[in-house]
């Protein structure tokens, strides 16, 4: 019941009405509207329960010296004031912090939904085999050791072991591996995962509830709940403010023995401008980062980015562009480069293979002319064969050229050897039964990368990468754009468990685009998510989101992050200066609990000033 009023009284609409009835309170009686200053009793009683209850529960939850909160600072000088009459003080105080808590939830209110979408990819039927034929039963159904038919387009219900059937499968849910992945017979599936091309039948491992895609589920769930909440640089200040606040007060009823100069001092003790230094500098943040690009959904992550001295990187769709290109073409037998694309490219004119669609898609932005095709095959794993032109054309491993009868020479299986431990994919050609060449496909990596680095570094801050790739692929992205750091072949689970261990050491901010990322992204001081193409339990998962995946916000981000810790500790450091100019005023008798309100809100100006200075601020990178 508590809980219910407390929400109520503290939001926009009570609060707006708390701040009429207090201007009201101001100007009436000195227009001559006798009794006019009680009207403030609406505001400190809108404003006062709110202030109360947050500061008896963190008395009671809170450990330490985290007990002691700004909160508290003011609902003791509201009790004061009114205890001598100035409701005007009282209402005045409390009204400030609560718009300040306001300002700072419209900065930290974010949807919940990412959960909820992750939830969405678990597949909810699966087609099981058994003696009586083929059925339909609801995923969680499935046991181990049932056998379940998969097909084309279809997603992988189960985690399980292949027993009929060849196929590619998509892994980037789970592993975040940027090429489709063949299986066959005995090959391990994971549930999420999409299968590409071809039927297979599989046998269960594990039940649903234990399958790759729900403890995937679950570790976002405990990341969530894990999270420590982070203190405020607002209550690191409050915890000796509030202590200072009342010696002095006390000191000065002792000294002088007037109760009023002691009420005056804890009224200018409170800290208003130290509650909207934060919100006034993240909104203006914010403002600024939206205006970029950037997308930042709350003034904890803000701050905690300007800590950042790690910063790990996912490689598929973050540093690379998560698309295979044509990297590299050999050529053997005397063909040129055009006919060797152009004839792969026909062959696979009818393949839905993501490595003919990468072929086809290569030759057709170079703008070549693609022969027409007269027949076609395909062998899942293997490759595709067809006519164009009066040439029969085979593409594929070396093993599917040499099954149907083409000659491959040793420089050309050496070649496509080579290509494949540098990380990349080789698919070689034959046209009448003579190897052709040998086209490589690799993802590549963005052409910003190797300088974002460097700013980074100049930055002093360390980068890693991590990722579910293989190791070679890997290494050569991250010799590529200048990372020195790398670990590879990680699940989402090894992803979270890197993620900790560098926080043991630093303040970590992980940046991906994949489910695969959700947890780690959780899971990081910091969690920035590629926007634009990254999955929406990314996005949600993550404390930021770049809307342009352009990976020159992420220096400009740590700037901005800086520059905003700079601005709430200037603005706190100098509405502090004031305030101790007007508790020397208070002591000595030359303010009243009024006046000093009044006198002590000047550095609540200057902090807006300044939030607003921040706004307007130009990156130079």
């Amino acid at each position: 019941m508590m809980k219910k009023l407390n929400d109520f009284l503290a939001g926009w609409p009570m609060t707006a009405t708390a701040g009429v009835f207090l201007l009201l309170s101001f100007i009436l009686p000195r227009t001559g509207c006798p009794g006019g200053e009680y009207l403030a009793w609406v505001c400190v009683v809108i404003c006062g329960i709110p202030l109360a209850y947050l500061s008896v529960w963190r008395l009671i939850n809170n450990k330490g010296i985290s007990k002691i909160s700004s909160a508290l600072l003011i609902t003791a000088a509201m009790i004061a004031a009114v205890c001598i009459g100035d409701l005007f003080a009282a209402g005045e105080a409390g009204f400030i912090m609560e718009l300040g808590a306001l300002l700072e939830d419209m900065t930290t209110e974010r949807a919940k939904k990412g959960l909820k979408n992750l939830i969405q990819l678990t597949p909810r039927t699966a087609r099981r085999i058994t003696a009586a034929g083929e059925e339909t039963v609801p995923a969680e159904a499935v046991l181990p050791g049932d056998v379940i038919r998969i097909l084309p387009g279809e997603t992988v219900p189960v985690d399980g072991v292949i027993l009929t059937g060849e196929t590619s499968l998509d892994q980037s849910a789970m592993t975040g591996e940027s090429l489709p992945v063949d299986k066959a017979p005995g090959d391990e599936v994971f549930s999420g995962t999409v299968n590409r091309f071809g039927a297979v039948d599989v046998r269960a491992a594990r039940r649903g509830e234990d399958s790759s895609l729900q403890r995937l589920i679950r570790l976002v769930t405990e990341a969530e709940k894990d999270q420590a909440p982070t203190q405020r640089i607002a209550d690191r200040w409050a915890s000796w403010l509030v202590p200072a606040a009342l010696a002095i007060a006390l000191g000065a009823w002792a000294v002088t023995g007037d109760v009023v100069r002691a009420v005056t001092v804890m009224v200018v003790f409170c800290p208003c401008a130290l509650v909207l230094a934060t919100p006034t500098a993240v909104i203006a943040a914010i403002g600024q980062a939206a205006k970029q690009g950037v997308v930042i959904k709350s003034g904890a992550a803000l701050e905690r980015m300007g800590a950042v001295d790690t910063v790990v990187f996912d490689k598929t769709g973050t540093i690379t562009r998560g698309e295979l290109c044509l990297s590299d073409t050999l050529l053997f037998g005397g063909f040129s480069r055009a006919e060797l694309l152009a004839l792969s490219a026909a062959a696979e004119s009818r393949s839905e293979h993501p490595l003919g669609k990468a072929i086809l898609r290569s030759a057709r932005e170079e703008g070549l002319p693609i022969p027409e095709i007269t027949e076609f095959s395909m062998l899942s794993g293997r490759g595709v064969s067809a006519s164009a032109q009066g040439r029969r054309i085979l593409v594929g491993s070396e093993e599917h050229l040499t099954e149907n009868g083409a000659a491959v020479p040793d420089e050309a299986r050496a070649a496509a050897k080579d290509l494949r431990e540098e990380g990349k994919v080789a698919v070689l050609t034959a046209v009448d039964g003579k190897t052709a060449g040998v086209l490589a496909l690799s993802d590549t990596l963005r052409p910003e990368a190797e300088e974002i680095v460097r700013r980074l570094e100049a930055m002093k801050v360390k980068t890693v990468l991590l990722t579910g790739d293989n190791e070679k692929t890997a290494a050569r992205m991250a010799a590529q754009a200048g990372i020195s750091r790398v670990r590879a072949g990680l699940l989402p689970e090894d992803k979270v468990e890197a993620v900790r261990a560098l926080g043991q050491a630093g303040t970590v901010c992980m940046i991906g685009d994949g489910v695969n990322d959700a947890p780690a992204l959780k899971t990081a001081d910091v969690g920035v998510a590629m926007g634009a193409m990254g999955s929406d339990v990314a996005v949600e998962a993550a404390d930021v989101a770049l809307m342009t995946d352009d990976l020159t916000r992420i220096p400009y981000l740590k700037w901005l992050s800086d520059a905003a810790v700079r601005t709430i500790r200037g603005a706190i450091t100098l509405s502090m200066c004031i305030n101790a100019l007007a508790v020397s005023l208070s002591v000595a008798g030359v303010l009243t609990p009024t006046t000093g309100a009044l006198v002590h809100n000047a550095g609540s100006c200057f902090v807006v000033l300044l939030a607003a200075l921040l706004y307007d601020r130009k990156y130079k990178p």
